[in-house]
């Protein structure tokens, strides 16, 4: 079990709540397919990916990010037991889709950046260490099912 110091509740708290889902999911998972380009084979069914202008203008792209950062809400709302809140997507991740489970690293890296940039200077070291660790929770809870 992980343990949350208050400072680390009230970051993750207060991140959520200032939050344009819509905005940072998109830009997140867009910046992952650009970067990390072999993550798109997961999302062949997303039309054009083919160059950074076609995947940020990708309706598709947009509604999956919205979609990702939405389901981070779960393990906001489940800090103490976030391994059990995020059981079942483990599993679809890892038997039915066959998700890379590096990639769950590659987009808490972007979504990282991006929040970076939303927040700036507010995005302090200790700030970073605590949004850091949440990614790193939910990456271990997603890749259980892996192990």
């Amino acid at each position: 079990m992980v343990e949350w110091t208050e400072f680390e509740r009230a970051t993750i708290q207060d991140i959520f709540s200032k939050m344009d889902y819509e905005s940072v999911g998109h830009n997140a998972l867009a910046r992952c397919l650009v970067v990390y380009p072999w993550t798109q084979r997961y999302f062949g069914n997303f039309g054009n990916l083919y160059n950074a202008a076609a995947i940020m203008g990708n309706p598709l792209v947009a509604a999956h990010g919205t979609v990702v950062l939405h389901g981070l809400d779960k393990a906001v709302k489940n800090m103490d037991n976030i391994k059990a809140a995020y059981a079942e997507l483990s599993v679809l991740h890892s038997e039915k889709l066959h998700v890379d489970p590096d990639n769950f690293r590659l987009l808490a890296d972007c979504l990282t950046i991006v929040v970076a940039g939303r927040l700036g200077s507010g995005f302090t070291a200790d700030v970073q260490a605590a949004f850091q660790k949440f990614l790193a929770v939910v990456i271990s809870a997603l890749t259980k099912q892996y192990h």
